[in-house]
């Protein structure tokens, strides 16, 4: 039959797939994805990028990391927003937020998962855990 397309159906993902997941206000973990095959930790991947597999098991994360990256954004709002890169204890990187204020987050300082998903941008939000120097290998690695 020309003209008449046939409507493929979507799977829907089940609900322990659906509760960790999606942007679920209430949630207070931060869930992450570990390759079955080599053992790397993911964020929201469909496949490994090392091995290539797709057969990914789902982890919560202990929500400790280090600040890799953050700067202050400006545009389209009237007071800065931060945006950081965090890696995770578990070894995968994810970007967020830090609570408090949007310039001077030094680089290597230790942060804790406050909530997986604020309800703005939908991403996890951190708070500093210590506000120390980092160490000179950090910085010549930042600059880099």
């Amino acid at each position: 039959m020309h003209g008449h397309m046939e409507q493929t159906r979507r799977p829907t993902p089940d609900s322990t797939t659906r509760s960790t997941w999606a942007h679920d206000p209430g949630a207070t973990r931060l869930y992450f994805q570990r390759c079955t095959w080599c053992g790397i930790a993911l964020y929201h991947r469909l496949l490994c990028p090392v091995c290539q597999n797709t057969d990914l098991r789902i982890e919560p994360s202990g929500g400790t990391g280090t600040v890799r990256f953050s700067r202050a954004i400006l545009s389209r709002s009237p007071s800065a927003r931060n945006e950081s890169l965090i890696e995770l204890a578990e070894g995968f990187v994810v970007r967020g937020r830090i609570m408090g204020p949007s310039v001077g987050i030094p680089l290597g300082a230790r942060v804790r998962l406050v909530t997986p998903s604020d309800t703005v941008r939908k991403e996890p939000v951190f708070r500093l855990l210590d506000v120390q120097p980092p160490s000179p290998d950090i910085r010549l690695h930042a600059t880099l």
